[in-house]
């Protein structure tokens, strides 16, 4: 059953590829052409390039099209869109959701996330569609802890997309594919248990496409379905499914927590799993933790029509006035190149006796000699004036460079070069409206990175299962260690927020519970948005002298000064209390708390003093009625037998051992003992004595 049920899903694979690639053909075509033309100089059709070449004429190719590109994706470079959380509901709250932004941009830095993203905006502007993926690996190598991470993919011809989903996002994709072409060496080492026999001989067994100049082609199938699930709430508010409640693991330390279940009811969700195929059979089978396939996309300019998605290149539409600046500025270099060739002209005769004329347009001589004609005398041989480069042919290639620059909506002030504009604000403007015409691509890169932050918003809370350390970064770049899913100290914007001092105060970040909601914000990065806050702070403190005392500790911290943060440091610990972010009334309570204190533990410490005074005077007191007890004895013992000597003796440490406490003043009444056969009435007690001073009876 298990072999004929893979078969049926390796044949149900196969049909959905084909039909995918189907549906994405032409795209793809326009793809690769258009990557050819902008990036590897392929301008010229290849029938007339082959003609010129063969004739000896020139065929330049003079590509406005990579300045272009370089335009709009280092412009997306430069404003780096940045994911942020928060809280929506189900026990999320603000500081976890910090927690989580810091740990979104680890990931992305140690990913090196920004390669992906450039990768993908590139080729959405150079080709049509752009492609990053998301994945998990562990930590370490000798460790169980999971990490999520953002890796890119650098041919986009690799993907094979959803025939079917027209979103703007790959959230709606119910199957995806990623291909890898291996050498049948390397497919061996990689799966040395598949069938590799197929690929080996003629071929016949394996599925058209699948294998081609001996490459086995593997392809990722990404399959996203809706089933029917049971979830549980438990009673510390986590939502967990029926399968993930069944786990052992989790029952052990559910019930070291004491936490049980509360309710449970049936659902519908999304289960993704991904089975790696070739042309023959179903490699691997791996599920998938989360609910989206983890293939993001970032499309180019999109139109769709007819139920079918076309998407272009920024230079798609400029590639014909490409090919005429390409062609007149070959015409014209073609009609200067030959204007040193033009014919000497003369009488009859004149070129005779000198052998040079005939190289003359391709030699260098010192003197040409000419025979004079007698029928036409003083006339010597001249050569026709060059009349200058073709008027017409430079026209037009200035036409083809305006048209370039109308179609792709990059004047010249976009691309950094003198244009009309004169004023500053001029300049600007036309810089703008460049960026506008362009805004498409970089917008849709938001897009793309917005779902990659609902992906990840989906994986964490079934990747950071367990009470961990994690590191998240900062906006200004620092480092964070933070205790996730466990008691620990809350974060220090927490804690001023909450004006709470006491750093003993349990807080738990759990990333396992809570709804959190995904936006992405773009523009500078933190260090151009500080510099340019520095500059204007310069600017409002020229402006407001007296705010200089204010905010110097801000304006210190956005410099870049070595030390500048010390020196804020300094600068905000001058600043009254209420502008530190404190409560005076909460600060005087916190400083008659103190003193308060303070006082209680002298007193504590006075009465110890006292205590320990009080127990030496005990302990004197003891051993003197010791000794006059021991005194007593040996007056009376003189007419004793040893057995009355004993008897009295245990009579007196009886009393020493059944007294709470010997003092003059509260004399303990001796208990009369057994009358022993000889023994001497014991002699009458000493009337009682006044206490002394200082001690309490």
């Amino acid at each position: 059953m298990a072999d004929k049920k893979d078969e049926d899903l390796h044949a149900e694979g196969l049909r959905i590829y084909k039909h995918a690639v189907e549906a994405d053909a032409h795209n793809r075509e326009r793809y690769a052409e258009d990557i050819r033309f902008a990036r590897l100089n392929e301008q010229w059709p290849e029938k007339i390039r082959k003609q010129r070449e063969t004739e000896g004429r020139p065929c330049l190719t003079i590509n406005r099209m990579a300045a272009v590109i370089r335009q709009v994706v280092n412009d997306a470079r430069q404003n780096k869109p940045a994911i942020k959380f928060h809280a929506v509901g189900d026990g999320a709250d603000q500081w976890t959701a910090k927690v989580l932004d810091g740990l979104v941009r680890n990931i992305e830095y140690s990913s090196n996330a920004d390669v992906a993203y450039d990768t993908a905006v590139d080729n959405a502007v150079s080709g049509n569609v752009g492609y990053f993926r998301i994945t998990t690996d562990y930590a370490a190598d000798d460790v169980f802890d999971q990490d999520i991470k953002i890796e890119r993919i650098a041919n986009s011809l690799s993907v094979v997309p959803d025939a079917y989903c027209m979103d703007a996002d790959s959230a709606g994709w119910m199957d995806g594919f990623v291909t890898e072409d291996y050498s049948l060496d390397a497919f061996k080492a990689k799966w040395p248990e598949a069938d590799a026999a197929s690929f080996e001989g003629d071929g016949k067994g394996v599925a058209e496409g699948w294998l081609s100049d001996n490459l086995v082609r593997v392809a990722e199938w990404w399959r996203r379905r809706e089933v029917a699930a049971v979830i549980i709430k438990l009673s510390n508010g986590q939502i967990v499914t029926e399968k993930q409640f069944a786990d052992p693991e989790l029952q052990q330390l559910l019930a070291v927590q004491g936490v049980k279940e509360v309710a449970r009811r049936e659902t519908r969700t999304m289960e993704v799993t991904q089975h790696l195929m070739n042309g023959c059979e179903i490699l691997e089978t791996n599920e998938w933790a989360g609910k989206f396939i983890p293939i993001v996309p970032v499309y180019g300019d999109e139109v769709i029509i007819d139920g079918k998605r076309y998407l272009k290149s920024l230079i798609h539409d400029a590639k014909d006035a490409q090919r005429m600046l390409n062609y007149w500025r070959t015409t014209s270099t073609e009609l200067v190149a030959l204007a040193p060739k033009a014919p000497f002209i003369g009488p009859t005769g004149s070129f005779a006796s000198d052998a040079n004329w005939a190289t003359a347009n391709t030699g260098n001589h010192q003197f040409l000699e000419y025979d004079p004609v007698p029928d036409a005398p003083g006339q010597v041989p001249q050569r026709q004036p060059f009349a200058g480069p073709p008027a017409g042919a430079l026209q037009e290639a200035l036409n083809a460079s305006d048209d370039i620059k109308s179609i792709t909506g990059l004047y010249d002030a976009s691309l950094g070069a003198q244009g009309n504009e004169i004023s500053g604000r001029a300049i600007l403007a036309r810089q703008r409206e460049g960026d506008t015409s362009t805004f498409n691509f970089t917008d849709n890169l938001n897009r793309a990175i917005r779902h990659a932050g609902r992906i990840m918003a989906d994986l964490i809370p079934k990747v950071y299962t367990v009470e961990r350390v994690i590191r998240t970064i900062q906006e200004d770049g620092t480092n964070r260690s933070v205790k996730v899913n466990g008691p620990t100290e809350p974060l220090p914007e927490e804690v001023q927020a909450q004006q709470e001092q006491a750093v003993g105060i349990a807080r738990i970040y759990d990333l396992t519970s809570g709804k959190y909601d995904v936006t992405c914000e773009s523009g500078p990065s933190y260090t151009t948005r500080r510099q340019e806050a520095a500059a204007q702070m310069i600017e409002f403190i020229q402006a407001v002298p007296g705010a200089g005392q204010i905010i110097g500790h801000r304006l210190a911290k956005n410099l870049d000064w070595p030390g500048a943060d010390d020196i804020a440091e300094d600068l905000q610990m001058v600043l009254p209390p209420q502008l530190q972010g404190q409560n005076p009334q909460l600060m005087q309570a916190q400083q008659q708390m103190q003193q308060a204190g303070q006082i209680v533990q002298q007193l504590q410490r006075q009465l110890e003093d006292q205590q320990r005074e009080h127990a030496v005077e005990v302990a004197k007191l003891r051993i003197d009625a010791y000794k006059a007890e021991s005194e007593r004895i040996k007056a009376v013992g003189g007419g004793m037998s040893p057995e009355q000597v004993q008897a009295l003796v245990f009579q007196t440490l009886q009393q020493v051992l059944t007294s709470p406490d010997v003092m003059p003043g509260d004399p303990q009444p001796t208990p009369a003992l057994p009358a022993q056969p000889g023994m001497p009435e014991a002699p009458p007690q000493a009337p009682p004595q006044p206490p002394i001073e200082g001690i309490a009876g």
